[in-house]
């Protein structure tokens, strides 16, 4: 593995190992700090939806210099410092905004790494997939390693776990290659033709569809599970499942798109997402948890590997750092946090509902990504 390939990889193991940590277990952090699921589900939301308005606003920025590494390592600083409220935040309101001002500083650090990966991918020659794949081993790591740490200790010791691989992504952010693009023309705004842009909004549409109906497994999963008398560890091993599965997809990623096109990916992940949601609903059996994890290959990363290469494909380098925030901004942004706000009241009426909710979601999302596939190829071949 090159240099930068090397670099970037550590970027990823660093910034998913924080992830692996962060997604499965805030939400217990949370409910030890005393909020409701409601609560919880509203704090989840606005953390996500804080992308709609951070990352195309940061990614017009880098756009405009052609730069993605300074401005990437000046938001890891501020994300750093923002961290320590955690410590001392107490209730509602003050965990509230603590949140939104971390991850106004930190969600934009990805898709600028996106970004700045494709543009090396291209320069360098590496497989994108094959680099991206660290993130998803480190997040198995974490979210293995985390669980079985927490097993019988107390949810508060939770944000004293994320303050080390923080620390680390920084010091990864500070080594990533300072590749850049053309810089955009000052006065031409890149998310206006970029929506302007049809299949770039089919794609939008579909993922966002997709990646939405994670939105009560990620913000609930770990309760659910822990409800139906599951151990930190259990539970930590089936995060962890479901991104070996997604490692695998990736690792095979070359040899997929050969056969599969990107928007067919698309495709198949939706479907995927409508099997594994309705299993999820009706049973929290141990044995059919372990093969519903499995789909996580597909409903995760399929999805997230077709639109990375649709993207690269479909969109000219000078405004990759807007088209991949965008993405990030409208797909795990507005999409997931609505998501999460719906599926919040619905988890505390019956967590059935809120999971069937999220099999209609990747039921629209075929559709939508069907009409892509049909848009790319008139013969409708996947």
């Amino acid at each position: 593995m090159g240099g930068a390939a090397f670099r970037l990889s550590c970027f990823y193991a660093a910034f998913f190992v924080f992830s692996g940590i962060h997604l499965p277990f805030w939400p217990i952090w949370l409910a030890a700090k005393g909020l409701s699921p409601v609560e919880i589900a509203a704090i989840l939301a606005a953390g996500i939806g804080i992308k709609i308005l951070a990352n195309p606003i940061v990614a017009q920025l880098a756009d405009r210099s052609g730069a993605r590494h300074a401005l990437m390592l000046r938001l890891m600083m501020g994300a750093t410092v923002a961290f320590t409220a955690f410590f001392v935040a107490d209730g509602f309101w003050p965990l509230f905004l603590a949140n939104l001002l971390f991850l106004a500083l930190l969600t934009p650090v990805m898709p600028l790494g996106e970004s700045l990966t494709v543009l090396a991918a291209r320069e360098s020659g590496f497989d994108y997939g094959r680099v991206r794949l660290w993130g998803s081993i480190a997040f198995i790591a974490a979210a293995f390693g985390a669980g079985a740490f927490l097993a019988g200790r107390s949810g508060e010791t939770i944000v004293w776990l994320l303050a080390p691989p923080l620390l680390l992504t920084l010091l990864s952010v500070a080594r990533v290659p300072d590749v850049r693009a053309p810089a955009v023309a000052p006065g031409r705004i890149a998310a206006f033709e970029l929506l302007r842009d049809r299949t770039f909004l089919l794609v939008v549409l579909a993922c966002t569809l997709v990646q939405s109906s994670h939105a009560a497994y990620y913000a609930f999963g770990t309760l659910h599970w822990r409800a139906a008398g599951h151990s930190e560890v259990v539970i930590g091993g089936l995060w962890a499942e479901g991104v070996i599965a997604e490692v695998i997809l990736f690792a095979a990623g070359p040899a997929v798109l050969r056969r599969i096109s990107p928007a067919g990916l698309i495709l198949l992940a939706a479907l995927a997402g409508v099997a594994r949601w309705t299993a999820t609903a009706i049973d929290t059996a141990l044995p059919l948890l372990i093969v519903v994890q499995l789909l996580h290959a597909f409903t995760f990363g399929a999805a997230h590997l077709g639109a990375i290469h649709l993207i690269a494909r479909h969109v000219a380098p000078a405004l990759s750092a807007s088209a991949q925030s965008l993405y990030s901004a409208i797909v795990m942004g507005l999409g997931l946090g609505l998501a999460t706000l719906v599926a919040g009241p619905l988890y505390d009426v019956s967590p059935g509902a809120a999971f069937l909710a999220m099999a209609a979601l990747s039921a629209a999302a075929a559709g939508a990504a069907y009409l892509l596939v049909r848009s790319l190829n008139p013969a409708g071949r996947a």
